[in-house]
């Protein structure tokens, strides 16, 4: 998985705060190699809806087609399915195919199987690099520094102490601050419980892997911002909705990434989540990975079913 060179992310500043290796590349995203082209993942964070996390199945498959691409090309594209609930009792076994081997791309199928059923499918490009002078981008939103941001777990522990939150809302927070995510997330201008009525369905936040990756690999980098890029991002189409509906079933259908520069997944990225549409118990959302220089890394998309009921009490307060 390791690169020649060190990536030129443009980006600045200390690592990390200690010196211990991010769980998401020694436990996480490390596959256990079975046979030529054959991997077996585990899992180490199971959500409360006691189905596999996504971004895991993601990050694991891309890990799975990364080992089998030479060091000079890195990916550029992925495109996944999620074809099966996944069973957080057993392993997932990850079946690498050489679809294609070329001079500049290269292309990877990845089935992910359980039970002796595929669960997810993906496709996976790499390119050699290829400089060229076409080049632009959207300009990053201007937002406060990470550093001037409550954390997650401050901005929960936050809306905890207030008296007037609802019983319903204080369980399913709690339930979110006992669990052990290996991200580090900052809200950006996150909503007070009076604006949980009125919310556009945007959010921003601030993220990075927790603990240190290093600068040499960057097929890891691209492996931890799969990981990284399915948390919280279907929950985008929620936001107006939360408010008059709660979830009754909500699981990604499919999820695609496109990666742009180089950049470091245990350093600051602002991620910048939008859902243009939601209907037909549907929801689509597009993201944006951005490093604190401005440049924009990473583009995501995601579609998911939703399927919600009306709360019984309309008084959330």
């Amino acid at each position: 998985m390791s690169s020649p060179q060190a990536p030129e992310d443009g980006q600045s500043g200390d690592d990390p705060p200690g010196d211990l290796r991010s769980v998401l590349v020694t436990s996480v995203l490390n596959l256990e190699p079975l046979d030529e082209d054959l991997f077996r993942g585990r899992h180490y964070w199971v959500p409360s809806t006691q189905r596999l996390f996504g971004g895991q199945i993601v990050g694991q498959a891309l890990v799975a087609a990364a080992k089998s691409v030479s060091e000079d090309v890195h990916v550029h594209s992925l495109h996944c399915y999620f074809v099966r609930k996944g069973d957080p009792k057993v392993p997932v076994l990850y079946q690498v195919e050489r679809t294609r081997t070329g001079v500049s791309f290269s292309v990877r199928f990845v089935k992910a199987v359980q039970h002796g059923r595929p669960i997810f499918i993906c496709q996976a490009s790499f390119q050699k690099a290829q400089p060229s002078p076409l080049q632009h981008q959207f300009s990053m939103p201007t937002v406060p520094l990470p550093e001037e941001l409550l954390s997650h777990e401050a901005l929960i522990d936050r809306y905890l102490r207030d008296p007037d939150l609802q019983e319903t809302y204080r369980v399913g927070l709690n339930q979110i601050a006992a669990q052990e995510v290996p991200i580090e997330i900052r809200p950006v201008k996150p909503p007070t419980l009076s604006q949980l009525q009125s919310m556009e369905p945007k959010q921003m936040f601030w993220v990075r892997a927790r603990g240190h990756i290093g600068e040499g690999d960057m097929k890891m980098h691209c492996c931890v911002a799969a990981y990284i890029s399915d948390y919280a991002f279907l929950g985008t189409a929620l936001l107006p909705h939360q408010w008059q509906y709660r979830v009754h079933f909500m699981v990604s259908l499919d999820h695609s990434m496109w990666f742009h520069a180089p950049f470091r997944a245990d350093h600051w990225m602002l991620y910048e989540c939008e859902s243009a549409w939601a209907g037909g118990s549907r929801a689509l959302v597009h993201g944006r990975l951005w490093r604190q220089d401005g440049v924009l890394a990473v583009s995501c998309a995601q579609e998911g079913v939703i399927r919600v009921k009306p709360w019984v009490s309309k008084n959330k307060l």
